[in-house]
């Protein structure tokens, strides 16, 4: 049975043992086993339960709640991440540098489906945009190995594909406005 506290706990005492996302990610297997578990403690995804749920220097554990086919341009986090679905789906497009590319732009370079129970590791490295094609809220645990709130980091314009500095306000206005049509829309 999952347990919000003890899913913390587990957590931070992975995250203590190894400087990597594999002790991490152990932790969300044995969690998202049972996705229902998840919901049933901390709710369904909603606008309401989007947040983060843990915040220090060295971990971050966010309830990242997705509206109806909303969009995330490309970005990167400069750390690692695990994340797992309990609710919904979460497509992820992965990025690489355009080698030798002076406007430091990007080109896919793959792309994963992600639904309910699974659960993928992300490198430090790794750039993705993220799309929910689902016509109702996903929700997803993202495990990140630092303050994903504090670390500066970056984003590409999803037209020309050029680098920038990730803006955290933009992004999370982004959600809020998504989340606030699609209430509208659903009901």
């Amino acid at each position: 049975m999952f347990n919000r506290d003890q899913f913390i706990a587990d957590l931070k005492k992975a995250r203590a043992e190894a400087d990597n996302h594999l002790a991490c990610k152990e932790v969300m297997e044995r969690a998202f086993a049972d996705p229902a578990a998840i919901i049933k403690e901390l709710g369904g995804p909603s606008p309401e339960t989007f947040g983060p749920l843990y915040q220090s220097d060295d971990l971050t554990i966010l309830n990242a709640v997705w509206a109806p086919e909303m969009c995330l341009r490309p970005h990167n986090h400069n750390m690692w991440a695990v994340i797992g679905i309990y609710e919904g789906r979460e497509d992820n497009v992965y990025w690489r540098r355009i080698k030798d590319d002076t406007q430091g732009r990007i080109e896919a370079a793959g792309a994963k489906d992600l639904g309910k129970g699974d659960v993928v590791p992300l490198g430090a490295d790794i750039i993705h945009s993220v799309f929910n094609p689902a016509r109702k809220f996903s929700g997803a645990l993202h495990i990140y190995g630092g303050n994903f709130f504090e670390e500066p980091r970056s984003e590409w314009d999803p037209e020309a594909r050029t680098e920038q500095a990730y803006n955290l306000e933009a992004n999370m206005a982004h959600f809020a406005e998504e989340n606030e049509r699609w209430k509208e829309i659903l009901g």
